[in-house]
């Protein structure tokens, strides 16, 4: 792998190397494997840079120059030990319903489409943009793993496509492609996904990655050995099953089902009692990922529920982030959360909104943008009144909040303004045990957390003691490192360097039928 010198490009000048990740399904994997070959470039000394296209997903950040990017590419430069940039995602699609999203370019909101009218038109006008980006990092960058989307087989979608085939043929990217063997019927997949491919697409897929595996790996083997027979393609690793590796998912499919449980750390309660909290599993629901930092606290147990007895029974409710706040406060009110929240407030126990959570927690919210449907009475639990705005806010705050600094970031169209309260709580304000505040992940600043936690225990009677050493940055980097050891033990790293060295194997077979 070349050097890089004082300037980052790669020594010579030219493009550096580079890899597509693909997978059989949507959630085979593909993030956690490009984070992990990332991770593993990075401990080499390898200037690694980590790319996507194009991302579906309503998990977002915000980089430092204010630009709005998927928050599984923020893991993965993480992973690389890079700063995030819009680079790496030159075009986000936020869903606000069943056929219509935002459409995010380069960091910034440009609109709305509806899948129609994306996949029909617009998607491949950006697609002089996304190969523009890929190829300005490629040229700062000894190496570029880019991550596919859904399955690079969706042949009904295959001549708009920008980010899985189409992108590895315009860059000339080689392509591994990831299964999930958990869900079984990953040799049919690997097949089907390879012979559904046309002759010039199948050129470029490489090899194969089975991810998820649980057992003896020598049963496999027979399997993988007829897989290259067939195909004329080696199987690349296999990585073994490992919990708590799915960071920073690209949606809250997963965490959005009644009872959903985000892990929680292994270790006892640090005090005599735990911490219970109920997240309510709102509609569209964005960046889930900010109660990840109180699921890391030793004794506290965070659960996703739409059971109002659950909300009512937890220590600390919390209202997460949504891209439907006027939507997510409707689906409230059918489900009865909406009295067991004012219940909440007045017993004096404790409610946390963030961002949308935070908004629907207002007296009134005015929203002609979002949802288009005027004036909303809100829960009434603040004085707050929230306008939507055109134009989004995305900001990188930093301040003080319980005698602690924290940092977070903003992602939201509505505009709060507050008439009082007992006092300002990170840009929102606190009245009672109900907070409310736009800043997400403000919980990953650990003293903070830590006095907030201290004060939920305080409210609602509980003999619990946050940890005094836990650091989440720190429990971020153990779960990367985790991820490059699955590529460096379980991978054939020899072949991933030299296909990301030298490009796109030659002489790899045709699998008939290939593409209609």
């Amino acid at each position: 792998m070349t050097s890089t010198g004082d300037t980052g490009r790669t020594s010579g000048g030219g493009l550096g190397g580079g890899l597509l990740v693909a997978g059989t399904t949507s959630d085979a994997g593909k993030s956690v494997v490009t984070a992990g070959i990332c991770r593993w470039l990075s401990r080499k000394g390898v200037r690694v840079a980590p790319f996507k296209a194009q991302n579906m997903s309503l998990n977002s950040f915000v980089t430092r120059d204010g630009a709005e990017i998927g928050r599984a590419q923020a893991m993965q430069a993480a992973a690389a030990r890079v700063e995030p940039s819009a680079l790496m995602n030159p075009v986000l699609l936020k869903p606000g319903g069943d056929r219509t999203s935002q459409v995010v370019l380069l960091g910034k909101a440009v609109g709305e489409l509806s899948a129609r009218g994306y996949h029909r038109g617009r998607q491949q006008e950006l697609f002089g943009t996304v190969t523009e980006c890929l190829a300005e990092l490629r040229r700062t960058h000894d190496a570029v793993i880019c991550e596919g989307a859904g399955s690079p087989a969706e042949i009904n979608l295959r001549r708009s496509d920008i980010v899985n085939m189409g992108l590895a043929r315009a860059a000339g990217l080689p392509v591994v492609v990831v299964g999930d063997i958990d869900r079984g019927g990953v040799f049919a997949s690997f097949f089907g996904t390879t012979a559904l491919l046309s002759r010039e697409d199948q050129r470029h897929v490489a090899g194969y990655l089975v991810n998820k595996f649980r057992g003896d790996v020598s049963l496999l083997e027979p399997g993988l050995e007829m897989l290259r027979e067939l195909t004329g393609r080696p199987t690349l690793g296999v990585l073994p099953y490992a919990h708590g590796l799915g960071i920073d998912e690209e949606d809250g499919l997963r965490v959005s089902l009644r009872g959903t449980v985000r892990e929680s750390a292994v270790a006892p309660p640090h005090g005599a009692e735990v911490l219970r909290v109920a997240v309510a599993a709102v509609p569209l629901m964005s960046n889930f990922t900010d109660v990840d930092a109180l699921a890391a606290e030793p004794g506290v147990l965070v659960r996703f529920t739409d059971r109002p007895e659950e909300l009512a029974d937890a220590d600390l409710a919390v209202l997460p982030g949504t891209r439907g706040t006027v939507r997510a406060l409707a689906w409230l009110r059918q489900r009865g959360l909406d009295r067991a929240i004012a219940r909440r407030a007045a017993e004096g126990r404790p409610v946390l909104g963030i961002c949308g959570g935070f908004q629907m927690l207002a007296r009134r919210i005015e929203d002609d943008v979002e949802s288009r449907a005027g004036t909303v009475d809100g829960l009434g639990l603040l004085p707050v009144t929230v306008r939507f705005a055109t134009e989004k806010t995305l900001a990188r705050p930093v301040g003080t909040a319980l005698g602690e600094p924290v940092a977070g970031y903003e992602i939201h169209h509505g505009v709060a303004e507050s008439q009082g309260g007992d006092e300002e709580f990170l840009d929102g304000c606190r009245v009672g045990a109900v907070w409310g505040t736009h800043w997400h992940g403000s919980l990953e600043s650990d003293g903070f957390r830590r006095a907030f936690l201290r004060r939920v225990a305080a409210d609602a009677g509980r003999a619990f003691v946050p940890a005094p050493d836990t650091s989440f940055g720190e429990l971020r980097e153990e779960q990367l490192d985790r991820l490059g050891d699955l590529i460096e033990e379980h991978a054939d790293t020899g072949a991933l360097l030299r296909l990301i060295e030298d490009g796109v194997p030659a002489g790899l077979p045709f699998v008939p039928p290939g593409a209609p």
